[in-house]
């Protein structure tokens, strides 16, 4: 494959931390481009295929999804990160580049810039080896991707007592979603241009018509 990266204008993606709210922006997204008469395919990752959903499960099943021999194995972090890459690479051959070339919007809950927030900045592993498999697994990037940004803190208790069963990237400490949260916050100034910042903290309401907001102007200013 090309190590060329293409960032294709109908290609969305929300990203931000746990409890910052993503599926009710997603739905605020959704209906703000169907009313401008757009098809719209939403998708997920790690996931959005069978397949990839599978290796999802893998990477973030609950404590015994990765039990071998009565024991738990600790995934690596390198691991991890080769299994969300895995998993894309199979998202986007059978997803998203088919939609896209039928002219179809595609809004994506997280892409590969939590890649370099979870893996990058959580685990501190390289963003040159992150660089070089978005290139050569991927090759492909959103025009425009939405930051819901939240206090930690706060998201956190959103969440709490949500699942009885947290999974493992659920069960990490603060200073872990901390670091996650720097590193987006580092990314979307280094990219004002594809980036849009949303203030999470917010009632869900008003997140969702900042969103619907947003990409109606985004939408206006490609025209």
């Amino acid at each position: 494959m090309s190590a060329a990266i293409l960032t294709h204008p109908r290609f969305i993606s929300l990203e931000g931390g746990e409890g910052a709210g993503k599926s009710t922006a997603i739905a605020s997204l959704r209906d703000a481009l169907q009313r401008r008469g757009h098809e719209v395919v939403l998708t997920r990752e790690p996931g959005g295929t069978p397949l990839a959903e599978r290796i999802r499960e893998l990477m973030l099943g609950h404590r015994d999804a990765l039990r071998g021999d009565g024991e738990d194995e600790p995934l690596a972090a390198e691991a991890e990160l080769l299994l969300v890459f895995a998993a894309r690479a199979q998202h986007v051959r059978q997803v998203i580049r088919p939609a896209l070339q039928r002219g179809a919007f595609v809004v994506s809950d997280r892409f590969t810039d939590s890649s370099y927030a979870y893996q990058g900045d959580g685990r501190g592993l390289d963003p040159a080896w992150i660089a070089e498999l978005e290139r050569r697994a991927v090759g492909l990037r959103p025009g425009l991707t939405l930051l819901l940004d939240l206090d930690v803190r706060e998201g956190r208790a959103r969440t709490s007592g949500r699942d009885l069963w947290p999974d493992r990237i659920e069960s990490e400490q603060d200073d872990f979603f901390e670091r996650v949260r720097a590193g987006f916050r580092r990314r979307a100034a280094a990219e004002p241009e594809r980036f849009r910042v949303i203030d999470a903290s917010r009632p869900p309401r008003e997140v969702g018509e900042a969103v619907a907001a947003t990409v109606h102007a985004w939408l206006d200013s490609q025209s």
